[in-house]
């Protein structure tokens, strides 16, 4: 099954590629009937862990620090994605002002030492963020305690307030016992504490419960304990419930703090080799002690982002195979956006295969499709064909997030708006009723008989469109030559609507277009 996919897309890539490269206009059909703006949650990691990708290095200033982070939500915005996944957390310490834990070494190079000129670098990436219409979730690491390799332990470390519960395991790491009621009651502390100070749009976690070290973990001391009580239970299953646990709690404990605040897991990808027949590869139900199918079935999820990082035409870990798979499980219907991986930004091989994935998503996941990259610094890097391939092809037009119906299923009210027109141009001036619940506004506009629209964001009470344009149409000829009609496009129709942060879409205010012009220009 996989070979048609491969075909298909890889034409449909090229003519892309083509397309970017000397073809100005593509033909349309026309559209007589509104559109609705697309739908797909387009996000991408920012891992700070290792500084992979912000800061670039540990001890920058203020100043660069901010510079670096304005690049990158400058280029997702300009990409056409809409969300950023921000690891706050990489290790029991924090990317941002806590009275529960240190300052990451990765901010300023020591841990426990705030950044100076002092600011809080999440408040500063959820306003930026949301200026540019792009969702900001908080990534948290629950379990990782330390990894010392490129830094020392702090007095400021769990390592060092509280060996009991901080284990060393291999490789210099550290992590905290998940078997351990206290350990549980702290990382709930700390999702739950930027729960309430910041307006995050999300609360994340990855793969990491127990650690990837072949099922061996030092928590004899607890299970002796437990096995006094019962003995019937295995240490599997053991491990498992305390992981259940947590993850129950977080989603039910966010929902009680604040309902809108969506949570989403991305486990391994692969749940239980031979699930489905043709899997094979890492059983994280047995190694990672991650019963993830079962938080999935329960919908303790509010999004799911299984990572799953293989290519199309791997069968034992087939993308679309275990998208297919996870897609059977999702039986409460949240919203399923798989994490897809980017090996070589620059390489076309790497281009071709992200497309495809997105591709496919789209088709099985038709009514709120997304994805997930990791990592952000593929895409920072110049000359990066990836960039290039997105934009021109799958990422062409703005898209609202999928909404959450279990979470908010109401819409906002419909603008309110005005028009003016000087100089063959159209002013629409926007208001809302109540702009508190609204998050992006999208202007649908029709030229000729094609619709088109703009999302614009938060901050923008405006929009301006000329009231005629010239289409110009390449079409090359037999001989090679190319031929190219020009076409006077008017501006028939313009509306528009209100998206709140749930992606809820209100009705659509239309706007008369008017022929009359106004004697002098705006002011």
């Amino acid at each position: 099954m996989t070979i048609p996919f491969r075909v298909t897309f890889t034409i449909l890539l090229s003519l892309l590629i083509v397309s970017g490269c000397g073809i100005i206009s593509r033909i349309q059909e026309p559209q007589t009937e509104m559109p609705k703006a697309e739908r797909e949650f387009r996000g991408v990691w920012v891992a700070t862990v290792g500084n992979i990708d912000w800061p670039s290095k540990p001890g920058l200033s203020t100043e660069d620090q901010q510079r670096e982070a304005l690049a990158i939500l400058d280029t997702v915005a300009a990409m056409n994605m809409n969300a950023v996944v921000f690891q706050v957390r990489p290790h029991c310490d924090a990317m941002y002002a806590s009275a529960l834990e240190p300052w990451s070494s990765y901010l300023t190079g020591t841990q426990g030492k705030a950044p100076e000129p002092f600011y809080d670098p999440l408040q500063f990436w959820i306003d930026e963020a949301h200026k540019r219409g792009i969702e900001l979730h908080a990534w948290f690491n629950p379990y990782r305690a330390l990894l010392t390799k490129g830094t020392g332990i702090s007095d400021s470390s769990i390592v060092r307030r509280r060996p009991d519960i901080a284990k060393k395991i291999n490789d210099g790491m550290y992590w905290l016992d998940p078997s351990s009621k206290e350990v549980q009651d702290i990382s709930y502390a700390v999702v739950m504490d930027v729960v309430k100070r910041y307006d995050v749009d999300g609360i994340h976690f990855d793969d990491y419960f127990y650690p990837y070290n072949d099922g061996k973990f030092p928590d004899d001391e607890n299970w002796a304990a437990f096995q006094k009580k019962d003995g019937s239970t295995s240490r599997e299953d053991w491990r498992r419930s305390h992981v259940n646990a947590f993850i129950e709690r977080v989603y039910k404990g966010i929902k009680a703090e604040k309902k809108n605040v969506k949570f989403g897991l991305s486990p391994f990808g692969i749940w239980r080799p031979k699930n489905p027949p043709s899997i094979a590869g890492y059983d994280q139900y047995n190694m990672l002690y991650a019963d993830a199918r079962l938080w999935l079935n329960n919908g303790w999820v509010d999004y799911w982002t299984p990572q799953l990082y293989w290519p199309v035409n791997q069968i034992p870990q087939s993308f679309p195979v275990l998208l297919g798979w996870w897609a059977k499980e999702n039986t409460m219907k949240r919203n399923l956006w798989p994490g897809m991986i980017i090996t070589k930004p620059r390489d076309e091989k790497t281009a071709d295969e992200i497309f495809n994935q997105i591709m496919i998503t789209r088709g099985f996941v038709p009514e709120g499709p997304g994805h997930v990259h990791f990592s952000m610094k593929s895409f920072m890097r110049d000359s990066s064909m990836l960039n290039t391939v997105l934009r021109n092809g799958p990422y062409q037009k703005q898209a609202i997030v999928p909404s959450s119906p279990w979470l908010d299923n109401e819409a906002p009210t419909a603008p309110v708006a005005s028009s003016a027109i000087a100089n063959d141009t159209i002013r629409i001036t926007i208001s809302h009723k109540n702009s508190n619940d609204v998050f992006r506004t999208v202007v649908y506009y029709q030229y000729n008989t094609v619709w088109n629209y703009t999302i614009i964001n938060m901050n923008d009470s405006t929009f301006t469109a000329p009231l005629s344009r010239i289409a110009r149409k390449e079409t090359r000829q037999r001989g090679g030559e190319i031929k190219i009609d020009e076409t006077v496009e008017t501006l028939k129709r313009i509306a528009v609507s209100a998206v709140d942060r749930m992606g809820n879409e209100s009705e659509q205010t239309v706007i008369p277009v008017e022929t009359t012009k106004m004697p002098v220009p705006f002011n």
